[in-house]
């Protein structure tokens, strides 16, 4: 195992001091695993908390910031953080106005953000949550999906909407819609390696690709010989074309997002956004804006996700609104 790191054991926090260091317009706690927003009280706006296992970097410590979270809370590697973390980052953000949960569709963390929210308004704190659960390769009912890059666009469209002063169940219903309106599908070329374990998560052979997969490295739902990238986006956009948003206008534009999943170079993701364009002009589905890069990622697995929301104007201009994090950053 060749790692940039000092051990398995120190490897998140080291992680947070590096982030501590670059970015000192951030509050990061690194005893307690929380990244702040230094400036989260002032303005009396809700309060933005999302959070998960590490390994998935920028989301969700690198979106904290101006027009965004207010406060993350990094777990151990793909193991979701405990409740004690998301009710310190409540009570260090709540500005009076409430704060919103946004917890991707995972056992550990909706359990654990439950209880969370639960413990903070025996507080007395006003809470709301959203369930993101967007990955269109799990098969069953919407309740199984699991929530992978629609939460940055959750987080971002929400995070506008509080900035402009939003009241706490106005935030969590653009929340929602956000989250319902938006489909996701991931392909992998490798497996990812975790520090603990050394090795692969699951085996894929060489001239193969896995359809479908997760980003904790659980593998996809097919396999198949590897092809071209036109083949590879006309199959992503298809699956997350084939199940219908639950919100959002149907035939309206949509953001979407190419997202590498750690190891796969811009080079490569450029042009995969250029076929994913072309299938989409195909369908008649015209693209409002565009993201392409690392956000969503499953710590150094090759391949990518496609993620479309369903947009009107109101999410489109909450998009466009300015943003300043680590990791995202336009209009200001």
């Amino acid at each position: 195992m060749r790692m940039l790191i000092n051990s398995p054991e120190t490897v998140v926090a080291d992680a947070l001091r590096g982030m501590a260091a670059a970015h000192p317009e951030l509050d990061v706690d690194v005893e307690r695993r929380i990244v702040l927003r230094r400036d989260a009280r002032e303005g009396g706006r809700v309060g933005l908390v999302s959070g998960g296992g590490s390994g998935h970097e920028p989301l969700h410590g690198g979106f904290v910031g101006h027009g965004m979270l207010s406060a993350a809370c990094p777990g151990e590697v793909f193991t979701s953080p405990v409740p004690d973390q998301m009710l310190r980052a409540a009570a260090a953000v709540d500005a009076g106005q409430g704060v919103l949960f946004v917890v991707k569709n995972y056992t550990g963390d909706v359990l654990n953000f439950e209880m969370a929210a639960e413990l903070a308004e025996e507080e007395g704190l006003r809470i709301e949550r959203v369930l993101v659960n967007d990955d269109v390769a799990v098969a069953g009912s919407p309740a199984e999906r699991r929530g992978t890059g629609a939460t940055l666009f959750v987080e971002k469209i929400a995070g506008a909407a509080a900035e402009e002063g939003a009241p706490l169940e106005r935030v969590a219903a653009i929340a929602r819609r956000v989250a319902g309106s938006s489909r996701s599908f991931g392909v992998a070329l490798s497996a990812c390696t975790t520090p603990a374990k050394g090795s692969p998560t699951f085996d894929l052979p060489e001239g193969e690709l896995e359809l479908g997969i997760g980003i904790h490295g659980e593998p996809g739902r097919e396999r198949r010989p590897m092809v071209p990238a036109r083949e590879i986006a006309r199959l992503a956009v298809d699956a997350v074309l084939a199940e219908p948003a639950e919100a959002g206008p149907a035939d309206g534009p949509v953001l979407a997002l190419v997202n590498g999943m750690g190891a796969t170079p811009l080079l490569e993701l450029y042009g995969f956004h250029a076929e994913v364009a072309a299938v989409l002009a195909e369908r008649g589905v015209p693209v409002a804006r565009a993201l392409v890069g690392n956000y969503v990622t499953s710590l150094d697995m090759a391949g990518c996700s496609v993620t479309l929301c369903r947009a009107d104007e109101e999410l489109l201009r909450l998009w466009d609104a300015p943003v300043q994090t680590a990791a995202l950053r336009w209009g200001r």
